[in-house]
């Protein structure tokens, strides 16, 4: 009885699509741009809804394929299928399904526990017209790979992220279809095996080795044209660089027009423009980077910044490319140092029959002055009046009252020597006839 009790409770691809778009659940008439189709004779999918051209079934328990029938007579037209977080675990199944739906552009079978078992070739000649193919977290063998990049031939990007990979094992058959490889969040460290994606997909165009722990691109200028003819994008974000010489030999890379390199060591000790500007000055070529478009008027001023950072380095520790830029900037003079912190100035404050200098920050507000006089001077806390003195202008304009809370002090234009007379508010009207 356990093993019927196991039996019912298999879920197919066939009965995920029957539950999932059952006619029931879209009343005829309410304007969804579906049609319904005769189903096959003895199909479980009755009076089937015409399905979408992109099929997400994901999270769905689908462990079998059933009836191909069902599958070719409904999903001749879709070119999307995403099978992700299912119990797929037999290359079979998966083949069952794809080899009856012959337009499939892209498939994604990701977290699908697929680690044990074989693709034959005959399987993987199924996925001949695919051009996407995810498979994220599955845990296949190389041997999969390769057997899966054997027979797509027109296979354009592959994910194969989270797959646990500390090695690459090469295979001899290049897949010269290949445009953007992911293969993120593995356990790569040497740049010998990172060469051997050159070697296997040479029509590379974007190579994603985010948080890998790859610790070095150590290769010659030869070995990178060769082997990276086509790349011009790649991302080593969380990876393990720590030496200038790596991000000089991105350079190498004949067409590389962007590169991502956060996270790494090489750039802990620097603050986030210096990051920017440093790196920038050592990519010439690169358009954008760590993505943000780079422009002329940034890429000059990285490259000034980056003479005026070495340009005290002893001779031996100055990198290559600092002779390159003094080449085409000359060397240039130190930036004027600018005195950043708040100004100050120095101004006579009258209460009463007192008189104290007080030394003022004019970046500070009305309210906040008001607060420094009443500690200063000791004042009443039930409020005062400011009034700003011009010496210069007094004869003229007269005092000008500070009433803006929340105005700047340098505003007013205060300068050394000018007086603010403070008035208690209880008696501001006879003050303010006295002036």
């Amino acid at each position: 009885m356990e093993s019927s009790s196991d039996e019912d409770e298999v879920r197919t691809f066939v009965q995920v699509l029957s539950d999932k778009y059952n006619p029931e659940n879209f009343p005829y008439g309410q304007g969804l741009g579906v049609v319904l189709v005769p189903s096959p004779p003895g199909s479980p999918v009755k009076d089937r809804l015409f399905l979408p051209n992109v099929l997400v079934l994901n999270y769905c328990g689908i462990s079998k394929a059933g009836d191909r029938t069902d599958i070719a007579a409904f999903c001749g037209h879709v070119v999307e299928l995403d099978l992700s977080y299912n119990q797929l675990n037999d290359w079979a199944e998966i083949s069952t399904i794809v080899s009856n739906i012959p337009n499939l552009d892209f498939v994604n079978v990701s977290m699908n526990p697929l680690s044990e078992s074989r693709l034959e070739p005959h399987m993987a000649q199924t996925f001949c017209r695919v051009r996407r193919l995810v498979l994220i977290n599955t845990h296949i063998s190389w041997d999969t790979v390769h057997t899966l990049t054997q027979h797509t031939p027109e296979l354009q990007e592959l994910f194969l992220c989270l797959n646990g990979y500390s090695s690459v094992a090469q295979s001899q058959t290049t897949c010269p279809s290949l445009r953007l490889l992911q293969i993120t969040d593995n356990q790569l460290q040497l740049w010998t095996e990172v060469r051997k994606l050159g070697l296997m997909y040479p029509r590379l165009s974007t190579l994603v080795l985010a948080n890998n722990n790859v610790r070095s691109v150590d290769d010659t200028q030869d070995a990178l044209q060769r082997l990276f003819p086509n790349l011009r994008s790649i991302n080593l974000n969380n990876s393990g660089l720590s030496k200038w010489e790596d991000i000089e030999r991105l350079n190498y890379f004949p067409k590389l027009e962007e590169v991502k390199a956060k996270g790494i060591p090489l750039l802990q000790r620097y603050d986030t423009q210096d990051r920017r500007s440093l790196l920038l000055a050592q990519l010439p070529s690169v358009l954008l980077l760590n993505g943000s478009a780079v422009s002329d008027g940034e890429r000059e001023d990285a490259e000034r910044f980056f003479i005026r950072y070495y340009q005290d380095c002893p001779e031996q520790e100055l990198p290559k490319r600092y002779h390159i830029l003094v080449s085409k900037y000359g060397h240039l003079a130190p930036l004027a140092e600018v005195d950043l912190s708040p100004r100050c100035t120095r101004v006579e404050v009258r209460w009463g029959e007192r008189l104290e200098v007080v030394s003022l920050h004019l970046e500070q507000t009305v309210g906040e002055l008001k607060k420094q006089l009443k500690a200063v001077l000791q004042l009443p806390s039930n409020g005062i009046r400011l009034f700003y003195i011009n010496r210069e202008m007094c004869a003229v304009v007269g005092p000008e009252e500070l009433k803006v809370g929340c105005r700047a002090l340098h505003s007013y234009g205060i300068r050394d020597g000018d007086e603010i007379l403070v008035v208690p508010k209880a008696k501001s009207r006879c003050s303010s006839a006295h002036l």
